[in-house]
């Protein structure tokens, strides 16, 4: 068997084997800095964070999560879902100048039945595009990821300082 018919994608079996890092919530170890986790955040305010997703869908997945530990949505109080929504909002504008999307999912997976791999409120946002089906995703049945998530995480952090500079926000 020839490998270079292959993609691999190193390190992501023991995610998809639903092996987690030894910490008692991987997005408050990512505020925590904990060595423990790979953190990609790209801002962060005294009520909320946004990072990068590990294993993204598209280049640009964003997940915007509040930095106190709660697991609903219905949890937030007023001034929490106020600057969630102005985050998302921000969120998507600098997705859409940097990587001119033609669309975005925005969700959440609340409970194991969704879907839910982490046991704390984020909000997904992820750039969609109208040809990012190509033959390796159903070929190979592997999603093919254009940029870095390093590199992504470069990009939006520099556009979110920019922004909260500029504007004043947060």
């Amino acid at each position: 068997m020839k490998l270079d018919h292959h993609l691999f994608v190193p390190n992501k079996m023991g995610y998809v084997k639903g092996q987690k890092p030894k910490v008692d919530c991987i997005l408050c170890a990512i505020l925590r800095d904990d060595s423990n986790v790979i953190g990609l955040l790209v801002h962060r305010t005294p009520r909320f964070a946004v990072t990068l997703n590990l294993y993204p869908y598209n280049s640009g997945h964003l997940m915007i999560f509040p930095t106190r530990h709660v697991h609903d949505p219905r949890d937030l109080n007023k001034e929490e879902i106020l600057e969630l929504f102005e985050l998302q909002n921000m969120a998507l504008d600098i997705l859409q100048e940097l990587y001119e999307p033609h669309g975005f999912n925005l969700g959440y997976n609340i409970g194991k039945s969704s879907g839910q791999s982490i046991n704390h409120l984020h909000l997904h946002i992820v750039p969609r595009y109208p040809s990012e089906i190509g033959f390796i995703d159903i070929i190979g049945g592997a999603k093919i990821i254009v940029e870095d998530p390093v590199v992504s995480q470069v990009k939006i952090s520099k556009a979110f300082k920019e922004r909260t500079s500029v504007e004043g926000n947060f």
